[in-house]
């Protein structure tokens, strides 16, 4: 069952009709709903609700949302405690942003800790359990994740394993963070066999996500961002597909309407795939569209190389190939995938690996079945599905020719020396 839409508008106001319409608005029921509010400033939220196993949690996106973090954080409950986990440089950024829509009267606490791909390992997760310990957390007490992907992982699966679950609040400030990785429950930290072999799926209460936060995002992080947009697209949205190769640019320059309703639809995207499919049994694999090619590049590479997004735009390319290769996806959707990833440029170049050093490293990935090669392909732009024993012998002529066939499609990316 996907995600219902449903139009209501109401005002962040302080009448008791207001306050009453926005409780109702706020615990709408299942299936999902997308409920658009707006402000006497005409400031438009988009609120989703999304399934899970733990009872369904909203996702609240729109610009200015930071501002009514503590409203929405009310309304989950009392907290003995609240304890915000983040980076030095997230907070240095959006710290002040943050708190200033917090606003609450909890007993505080700040955890930092370094959010780099390299530093998203146990040692982290540790590091947070042992700062929550010595600050007092207990079974009533709320973490906040504030930053992007490795904050989100790291800190979720630190709340899913103190006392063995602790409330979870995330507040994205990456593009990535803010349409994928935030929705969807997933948290886990990576081995040095691989990526993401160790973790759980563990919802959170709630996430607040406002584009604003992303003001201050470096321009490579925002591209890489956009790479899991165009996925989304690419598995589910043919609509949305032909929007980015017409709106790439005025998106690129971080307009704040095109962001705004770019964010909203992906996160709409992304919370009726997990609402239907939470544990990645079926559906939810789409998702990992371009992520086997993808983390065979981070690991190989010893997460130094690429951030994920860029990791995940050559995975893309390359499973466009692929496709291609096994008759799976049409020539003129390959060409359309390259032609929009190659817009996200620059990327750092393939690695100069053998095609066999890459292909151990996807046997280690998490999605292989006994050592099996499993990989997500598009049928056609805005359709893809899952395709088990992909034959060796493709996927190592891919590995072998991805970076030529980009530079003759165009792409000024390379191969590194």
């Amino acid at each position: 069952m996907g995600v219902k839409i449903a139009t209501q508008i109401a005002q962040y106001g302080s009448t008791k009709k207001n306050k009453r319409i926005s409780r109702r608005a706020g615990l709408g029921g299942l299936p999902a709903r997308v409920l658009h509010w707006k402000t006497s400033r005409e400031m438009k939220i988009t609120r989703v609700r999304v399934r899970s196993s733990a009872g369904p949690y909203s996702v609240v996106a729109g610009v200015g949302v930071i501002g009514h973090a503590a409203r929405e954080i009310a309304h989950l409950g009392h907290f003995s405690s609240l304890h915000i986990v983040s980076s030095p440089k997230v907070w240095r950024a959006a710290g002040k942003t943050v708190e200033r829509g917090l606003r609450l009267s909890h007993r505080k606490t700040l955890h930092l800790f370094n959010d780099a791909e390299s530093a998203k390992h146990l040692g982290a997760v540790e590091h947070i359990a042992r700062s929550l310990c010595q600050a007092g957390a207990d079974r009533k007490s709320l973490i906040i994740a504030v930053g992007g992907g490795v904050v989100g992982d790291v800190a979720g699966f630190a709340a899913a394993s103190y006392l063995r679950g602790v409330a979870l609040v995330h507040i994205p400030t990456t593009l990535v963070a803010q349409v994928d990785s935030s929705i969807g429950g997933k948290t886990g930290v990576n081995l040095p066999e691989g990526k993401n072999l160790v973790g759980a799926f563990y919802p959170p209460r709630l996430v607040i996500t406002d584009p604003d936060l992303l003001g201050t995002l470096a321009d490579r992080e925002f591209r890489g961002g956009l790479a899991e947009v165009v996925k989304h697209a690419v598995i589910s949205d043919a609509p949305l597909f032909a929007r980015l190769e017409k709106d790439l640019d005025r998106i690129l320059r971080r307009d704040r309407e095109a962001l705004g309703s770019l964010i909203a639809r992906n996160v709409q995207i992304k919370a009726r795939v997990v609402s239907r499919d939470e544990r990645e049994s079926g559906l939810r694999e789409i998702l990992n569209f371009g992520h086997t090619f993808a983390h065979a590049l981070e690991s190989a590479t010893l997460y130094r190389r690429y951030q994920h997004g860029e990791a995940v735009a050559w995975g893309m390319m390359a499973a466009a190939f692929l496709g291609y290769e096994l008759k799976v996806t049409p020539a003129p959707d390959v060409s359309r995938i390259i032609s929009l990833v190659c817009r996200l440029e620059p990327l750092p170049p393939w690695p100069s690996l053998s095609p066999a050093v890459l292909l151990d490293a996807m046997r280690s990935d998490k999605k292989s079945r006994s050592g099996v090669l499993r990989f997500v392909l598009s049928v056609r732009i805005g359709r893809a599905r899952t395709f088990d024993s992909v034959p060796q012998q493709a996927v190592e002529r891919v590995l072998r020719f991805t970076p030529r066939l980009i530079a003759a499609a165009g792409g000024r990316f390379g191969v590194s020396k």
